[in-house]
């Protein structure tokens, strides 16, 4: 396992954007990125952990920075190893973008960071932010005093600005290199137009790209860690306080030739827990990374086993119809781990039937013990997820299903299930046609979900069945 290349000399340039909290630096990124991708508050210290987003300024793909506020703290607080991750994204930046809010003016802390900058010797663009109108360019003018060259006014909030701001990056960027001729495996494209015989399925075919997997669960379960383990790196801000991560935060890593896309995501808590609105939008940051993913990774701290909100954690997961992995943390601190898996999974079992088969790896997010077996069993989780059964083996599986336990009677009359197919994978999804098919009871449904899952092996993902009645001509003769 290999974390991306911090920047490889083909891939895109680094810009970080730093500075001390609440100058707007959150939401610069968000307008240089085009969209909402950083969470934004006027409440100093809302971004803790970077962020990265792709940009196009003036025609050049850049990768943008967003990092927490500088602050000076002792290295084991959390606002020092706040300020630790920071500095290791200045570490390959192309350019850093020194943030300082112009209405409020230069302040003892941008002095002091100023030269902290300065000494990590990477160049440096200063923007003077919250400069709106006329004097609030005049008061960026301020910022000369703190020696990185000529500010650039802009207002983020407003969108004034940004085109200067824009021409000015990419000024003072490393020249683009030449551009390689790509070349497209023929595997990697889809074929329009071909003749399949007669009654064959047809693949679901297309682009390939990153398999996105996001790592949910309660807060203080170990995401972060299990992040930066996976990184190899100190990238995401961990430590015992509860709720550190606020937004989600997605990276790039590599294994076994594999591509995966990786969202840390917030601790999800019950609503009636969620008091302050910065947690209400990181809560609904999470719900969208998990919407976004194909795989979730569960992570549960095993030595508190199952609690209701894991419960529903999972339910939510199930709900969006993501392959799901079970991680259970902290393994090395479980005394009885034959009990403790038994239990764990005897609940999940009980109250979550779609959840039956999952995947479970344990393993220490600490220690890097059991790692090396997550991404494998996600590789797994997204092949299942993936599957799809042909047509004829189905219906012949489904007509031996109809024989062992016949279809109840509805109303006093026999329901006609006549076929089934599946109509999409991602998670399968199936459909059975036949007269009055709607009405089929619940109990009944369970009973086929069940023999799918035991007879096409779709261990652990949601299974969609739909129904679709056909009404007989006769019926109301």
């Amino acid at each position: 396992m290999r974390p991306v290349a911090p920047l490889p000399s083909g891939d895109l340039p680094v810009v970080a954007i730093v500075g001390r909290p609440n100058v707007g630096k959150s939401t610069l990124f968000n307008r240089l990125v085009g969209r909402r991708q950083a969470l934004v508050a006027d409440t100093p210290g809302v971004t803790r952990d970077r962020k990265e987003g792709l940009a196009i300024l003036r025609g050049r793909h850049v990768r943008l920075i967003d990092t927490a506020g500088l602050e000076e703290a002792a290295p084991d607080t959390l606002f020092g190893r706040m300020r630790s991750s920071s500095e290791g994204a200045m570490v390959n930046a192309a350019l850093v973008l020194f943030c300082v809010d112009a209405r409020a003016g230069i302040t003892p802390a941008d002095e002091h960071f100023a030269q902290w900058v300065r000494r990590q010797g990477r160049p440096v663009l200063l923007v003077a932010n919250k400069a709106e109108g006329r004097s609030g360019a005049a008061s960026a003018m301020e910022a000369y005093a703190l020696g990185l060259g000529e500010p650039v006014a802009v207002s983020a909030e407003h969108g004034e600005g940004l085109a200067d701001l824009m021409s000015e990056i990419v000024e003072h960027l490393p020249p683009e290199p030449e551009p390689e001729e790509p070349e497209f495996p023929e595997e990697d494209f889809a074929v329009d137009g071909v003749d399949l015989p007669e009654g064959e399925d047809v693949p679901e075919v297309g682009p390939k790209g990153p398999m996105r997997l996001a790592i949910v669960g309660r807060p203080n379960a170990g995401k972060s860690t299990l992040m930066n383990a996976l990184l190899g790196e100190e990238r995401m801000i961990t430590g015992p306080e509860p709720g550190l991560t606020r937004d989600s935060v997605a990276v790039t890593l590599y294994d076994d030739g594999d591509e995966f896309e990786v969202v840390d995501t917030a601790g999800l808590r019950r609503k009636a827990r969620i008091d302050e609105a910065l947690e209400k939008m990181s809560v609904s940051a999470s719900i969208e990374a998990l919407k976004m993913a194909e795989v979730a990774v569960l992570v549960l701290d095993a030595t508190l086993g199952v609690h209701e909100q894991d419960l529903q954690i999972a339910r939510l997961i199930e709900r969006e119809g993501r392959a799901c992995v079970l991680a259970l943390n902290k393994w090395d601190m479980v005394e009885d781990r034959v009990g403790t898996r038994k239990a764990i999974l005897d609940r999940l079992s009980i109250s979550l039937a779609q959840m039956r088969g999952v995947p479970v790896v344990t393993f220490s997010a600490l220690t890097g013990a059991g790692l090396r077996r997550l991404l494998p069993a996600v590789r797994d989780a997204w092949t299942v997820w993936n599957a799809r059964v042909p047509t004829g083996e189905l219906n012949r599986w489904f007509e031996a299903a109809l024989e062992r336990h016949t279809p109840p009677l509805v109303e006093g009359r026999r329901l006609k299930l006549r076929y089934m197919t599946q109509v999409k994978s991602r998670p399968p999804t199936f459909v059975i046609f036949g007269t009055r098919a709607e009405l089929l009871p619940e109990d009944y449904k369970r009973y086929l979900v069940n023999g799918l899952r035991e007879t096409f092996d779709l261990p652990g993902v949601p299974i969609r069945l739909q129904l679709r009645g056909t009404k007989n001509p006769y019926a109301d003769r």
